[in-house]
């Protein structure tokens, strides 16, 4: 997918892959073989820290959704069949704000789904968006009903709506890292309900898509679903984009970079914490998502990434490469191409 001003294309957690593994196995079906499809190799599935394009995973999505006609993933015991997240998209698109379309798009999943609803609340300047699961309902199942809700409010207002706080009905699960990236830094486990609150003003926003813009979202879901969609004038955003425009080797240091967007070092570094971010981690994500997109083109030597990234010694590039996903990059790359061969 190519990015947009208000979207930001990373990499995804291993962790997200085996629900739906899971699901496929479950209802009987050839599980490796769809994740082989995708372009995804059995063998980074044990490699907890390991991580996949979003494009990789928008395909297992798709696959996993046309195998089991069911565009939830066999999360719920009633299967939401393929075309049902177009039938809701054509719908909300012709209400006037996003408090109606959210109401309405709760109210669409409710029907379609058992085991797990939500409603939308306002109290003062606070909006919240709360989850009802039954008993013993996936995590999985939580996490992508509020990615699908929240992504599709965003992009129905074409701005990212600013999470306050999330909440969460189960303890902090081994991915939990993840949730930081996903929805905000003010995270709360074992609570007693699974919500995420917002400004209250947010809900007032018109909707702004029409059947067009419609038409190339839905061409290149759920891949849009998956990506973080960022404010472009969050300063995060900022530094991303200007970061992605010049070669890693060229990046400045931080009290360079605050005196080029004319700020001090202190208030930038403010500004960064109050987004759940900071300097090194930007730079750190950034190197890593190229890594992972340089690792799967064809021809682009390791040592060839490893300058590119600016690493003065393939050796680093190796050390650095193993402590963001648990294996090194010769390892990662053949199982890669394991995944694509078949």
């Amino acid at each position: 997918m190519r990015a947009t001003p208000a979207t930001e294309k990373g990499t995804i957690s291993i962790s997200f892959v085996e629900p739906v593994r899971r699901a496929l196995q479950d209802r009987g079906l050839d599980a490796g073989a769809i994740l082989e499809q995708a372009g995804l190799s059995l063998r980074l599935l044990p490699q907890a820290q390991a991580r996949v394009s979003p494009s990789v995973y928008a395909r297992l999505m798709r696959l996993a959704a046309q195998a089991l006609d069911d565009e939830f993933f066999g999360q719920d015991s009633r299967r939401m069949k393929v075309g049902s997240f177009a039938m809701l998209c054509r719908t909300v698109i012709h209400d006037r704000t996003l408090e109606e379309a959210l109401n309405r798009i709760l109210s669409f999943f409710g029907l379609l789904l058992d085991d797990l609803h939500g409603t939308l609340s306002r109290e003062g300047d606070i909006a919240r968006i709360t989850l009802h699961p039954r008993d013993k309902v996936a995590i999985f199942a939580q996490e992508t009903l509020l990615v699908f809700v929240h992504r599709l409010a965003c992009w129905l207002i074409n701005r990212r709506i600013a999470i306050r706080h999330a909440t969460f009905c189960y303890p902090e699960p081994a991915h939990g890292g993840e949730y930081r990236l996903l929805f905000t830094h003010h995270l709360a486990f074992a609570q007693p309900l699974t919500a995420l609150t917002f400004d209250a003003a947010t809900l007032d926003r018109p909707v702004v898509r029409d059947g067009i813009a419609l038409n190339d979202f839905l061409r290149i879901a759920p891949e849009n679903l998956l990506v973080q969609y960022r404010d472009h004038n969050g300063q995060s955003a900022r530094i991303r984009a200007r970061l992605r425009g010049l070669a890693p080797s060229d990046w400045p240091s931080f009290e360079v970079l605050a005196r080029t967007i004319h700020l001090s070092v202190p208030t930038l570094r403010r500004r960064l914490e109050a987004e759940g971010q900071s300097y090194r981690l930007i730079k750190d994500q950034l190197r890593r998502d190229l890594a992972i997109t340089g690792l799967g083109t064809a021809g682009k030597s390791v040592t060839t990434i490893a300058t590119e990234l600016g690493f003065a010694e393939p050796s680093a590039f190796h050390r650095a490469f193993k402590k963001w996903t648990g294996v090194g990059p010769g390892e990662y790359r053949r199982s890669l191409a394991q995944g694509s061969d078949r």
